[in-house]
């Protein structure tokens, strides 16, 4: 084999090819790794389903929230069910070692026009915390369980 095709050879073995995140085939590497400006809210979203207790009292609760953040920020999500005035929109907080969630009514009826949630994580996974309307944080006790 002469020296130009071992060259020629071991060039194409080299060759590399590179891929975005959303899986697609780029030229080169920096476009691998660019920012995607172009990527949707929910392309940097995941969600969760919780349930909280409060004695005879359970609310059914979406958490969307970004992955790529800790503690995870909360980006959307409802409390559909288990309280006054369902749907409640959640406006934001975090989810982590100690959960806040921040939501407002979006439902019809006499009921409070906020609510917060905060609590601690315990094992097996779940938040130990309180709860309150229009500004509170400590006027319920709940325990929030993840649904997987």
């Amino acid at each position: 084999m002469t020296t130009q095709a071992k060259r020629q050879k071991s060039h194409a073995g080299s060759e590399h090819r590179f891929h975005n995140p959303q899986g697609a085939e780029v030229k080169t590497r920096d476009e691998a790794f660019a920012s995607q400006q172009d990527a949707s809210a929910e392309a940097v979203s995941t969600s969760v389903e919780l349930e909280l207790h409060s004695g005879a009292v359970t609310f059914a609760i979406e958490v969307k929230y970004n992955p790529n953040t800790y503690p995870h920020v909360v980006t959307g999500g409802q409390i559909t069910s288990g309280i006054c005035g369902a749907p409640w929109d959640i406006t934001g907080g975090y989810v982590g070692e100690t959960i806040r969630l921040d939501a407002k009514r979006a439902g019809q009826g006499s009921c409070a026009s906020t609510i917060t949630i905060v609590g601690e994580f315990q094992n097996p996974p779940a938040y130990r915390g309180t709860y309150g309307f229009n500004g509170a944080t400590s006027s319920f006790k709940h325990t929030t369980l993840y649904h997987c």
